[in-house]
């Protein structure tokens, strides 16, 4: 962990809710800062995660938190983060999202202009897809702020929010309000949007993420945090010419980075990654080639692969399906282990040893903030030092059954178990494919691997 003690925040005392906060990506990255948090999650599994990581969290619908328990949050609370789920909003389609779209500005409008949430609740339940509603929850957290007597009606100073790609449309009409109209009580805040790649920031992935962070006018306008890491930038080889299998590893396996003279580190690779021993992982020999279960570049109907000299795809409740190819040289091939949940995390950037708990746990991997990422915002957002990928790199130590139990006693009410207070969450695992077993040459694996190689396009 680094320390921040010598580096002064914006806030003398910051102190994190992490709505949607999932197994613990954002509280990760809050922990390794040296910042206290509070995450509020609704599925059952990846409250065991938290649990068994020794996050603070409450096992509750955000919504409900929102109208019930308000007033029992920390009233020190000033940094408010997330995600909200937005399958809703999406530029796939018929104009479905485009229509969402309209209808979540109709609704921060009115949320700006004071109606009552009542109205609001009453209006949001004729929406098609109730889904919608929760990207406005960040939005009705910070008005509610104001209007808390546990508060003293203080604001946030701060606010943090990702999301995918498509998001970025509602954030900049979050920062529009935000910047131009003011919460209902005039508390006004000055925000940065963008979409930022994760592999600039040192995670081993390439993901694409949309961003917000806003501060409260008086603390001084926020910056997006500065990229540490060089952006990965794929280059296509001629697929004509069906080199020799090793010479097609050779030439898929180049590093691929820009010129050194940005400044920048090279993106990280899977390679790094997760070569190297640390805690458990006993590190994974490379060279190694991974090929995705989905399509890449846009074409459904190509496979990604990439080497272990390359960042990863973007992790996500797949990537247990991900094939992995290993021993390449001298035309012999192996399918090797599939990545296990330790590894995903790591991809990820989650820490060795993360606690992955509960069922669906590679869904849960996918869905996570990424915590280097997270690092950088939250440093941004607080302007303290941005952190280095060693941040994530020692081991988690899991929390002792006493301290699990305590941290469940006061997330779903008792030590061992849920309780009514808790939400009922779908906790079935997703099926999937079984890891086949390791070391055993394949023909079929062999020559599945020499052909993806000779049809490599990164």
């Amino acid at each position: 962990m680094t320390s921040t003690a010598s580096h002064k925040s914006i806030l003398d005392t910051p102190f994190i809710l992490d709505l949607f906060a999932g197994p613990g990506g954002l509280d990760v990255a809050a922990h390794a800062l040296d910042i206290p948090s509070l995450g509020i999650e609704w599925d059952k599994s990846a409250c065991l995660t938290r649990y068994a990581a020794g996050l603070d969290t409450l096992h509750a619908d955000v919504s409900a938190v929102r109208r019930e328990q308000f007033e029992s949050l920390p009233p020190e609370i000033n940094i408010l983060a997330g995600g909200p789920p937005c399958q809703t909003y999406s530029v796939a389609g018929s104009g479905a999202g485009r229509k969402a779209l309209a209808e979540v500005k109709n609704y921060i409008d009115r949320l700006m202009h004071g109606d009552s949430d009542q109205d609001i609740d009453k209006a949001l339940g004729n929406l098609s897809d109730p889904r919608t509603a929760l990207v406005l929850e960040p939005l009705r957290y910070a008005i509610q702020a104001t209007r808390s007597p546990n508060r003293s009606h203080r604001p946030y100073d701060v606010i943090v929010l990702e999301q995918v790609p498509a998001v970025q449309a509602l954030w900049q009409q979050y920062a529009k309000v935000l910047q131009e109209q003011g919460l209902p009580d005039g508390t006004r805040y000055e925000v940065v949007v963008d979409v930022l790649g994760t592999e600039t920031y040192g995670v081993p992935q390439t993901r694409k993420r949309a961003v917000l962070i806003a501060r409260r006018v008086g603390l001084g306008g926020p910056s997006l945090p500065a990229p540490t890491h060089r952006v990965y930038e794929p280059k296509k080889w001629n697929r004509g010419s069906a080199p020799k299998a090793e010479e097609a590893v050779q030439q898929a396996t180049l590093d691929l980075s820009s010129p050194e003279s940005d400044g920048l580190s090279p993106w990280r690779s899977m390679g790094d990654a997760l070569g190297d021993p640390a805690g458990s992982h006993r590190g994974r020999p490379t060279p190694f080639l991974v090929r995705s279960n989905y399509g890449s570049s846009g074409n459904p109907g190509r496979r990604g692969v990439r080497s272990d000299r390359q960042p990863a795809t973007t992790v996500t409740g797949r990537i247990s399906r991900f094939v992995v190819f290993q021993h390449l040289d001298k035309d012999i091939v192996y399918e090797g282990d599939r990545f296990s949940m330790n590894e995903t995390g790591m991809l990820q950037s989650f820490p060795p040893d993360y606690p992955w708990s509960g069922t669906a746990q590679a869904q849960q991997v996918g869905n996570a903030v990424p915590p280097l990422f997270g690092a950088h915002l939250l440093s941004a957002a607080l302007e303290l030092p941005a952190p280095s990928p060693e941040l994530m790199a020692k081991p988690w130590i899991a929390a002792t059954e006493e301290q699990r139990a305590k941290r469940r006693s006061h997330g779903c009410g008792a030590p061992d178990s849920c309780t009514d207070r808790c939400p009922r969450s779908d906790d079935k695992a997703p099926s999937g494919p079984t890891s086949p077993k390791a070391g055993r040459p394949s023909t079929k694996a062999s020559e599945a691997a020499r052909g993806m190689v000779l049809q490599y396009a990164l």
